[in-house]
């Protein structure tokens, strides 16, 4: 049941991020803010418990509190939506590498994706960056999110592994994933594109003018 529900929260955030990512950012950043912010609490209880992923009352609980401050967080800030995202993008990014190369889940690959994440989130703002650069990213972190969250509900990915160095080598990689992310990435990137003049905005004025 943990999977599934956990599946399903990364569908609908992964389908906000990926189709989304620049239409309504007040609407999406704190959807996608919830969705970190909730496997950032579960994820503390299963790193200092012998359960595993929402294996237990306090990960849920905890994963709602911090689903929720990210959320709102997201929603009052622009500067702390954007580290959020861009450090979910590539923590998301470098998750898939993982799986797609076999390579250990271990410590060092969470921080080096989460660092290099948050190193995206800061020079995004310092430099202003346009939205084109949301865009690619988005498209490709939410069709990350939203094939992981297939693999969840069909039993191809099991969140109890997260925290086992032989995770990669018990996900399920089939063909069929890959070509799912790909169609997903490509058709994000294409509806979000779609209006050359948004492309050239910096994300601060997308922001700016969104009103949801």
């Amino acid at each position: 049941m943990a999977d599934f529900l956990l599946g399903v929260l990364a569908i609908i955030a992964g389908l906000f991020l990926c189709f989304g990512g620049r239409f309504v950012l007040r609407l999406v950043l704190p959807i996608w803010g919830f969705f970190v912010g909730f496997g950032f609490g579960a994820g503390l209880v299963a790193g200092f418990s012998e359960e595993h992923f929402l294996g237990t009352v306090l990960g849920w609980v905890l994963g709602l509190i911090f689903g929720l401050v990210f959320a709102v967080l997201a929603y009052l800030y622009y500067a702390i939506a954007v580290i959020i995202a861009m450090m979910s993008i590539g923590f998301a990014l470098g998750s898939g590498l993982v799986v797609a190369l076999g390579i250990d889940w271990n410590w060092v690959a969470v921080l080096v994706g989460v660092l290099a994440g948050a190193a995206l989130g800061i020079g995004s703002i310092l430099a202003n960056v346009p939205m084109v650069v949301l865009t690619v990213l988005s498209s490709i972190g939410g069709a990350i999110a939203v094939v992981s969250g297939f693999m969840l509900i069909t039993g191809a990915m099991d969140s109890a592994d997260f925290s086992r160095a032989s995770f990669a080598d018990r996900v399920d990689n089939d063909w069929w994933w890959y070509a799912l992310f790909l169609v997903l990435a490509i058709a994000g990137l294409v509806i979000q594109t779609r209006d050359a003049a948004a492309m050239r905005r910096s994300m601060r004025a997308g922001w700016t003018t969104s009103t949801v």
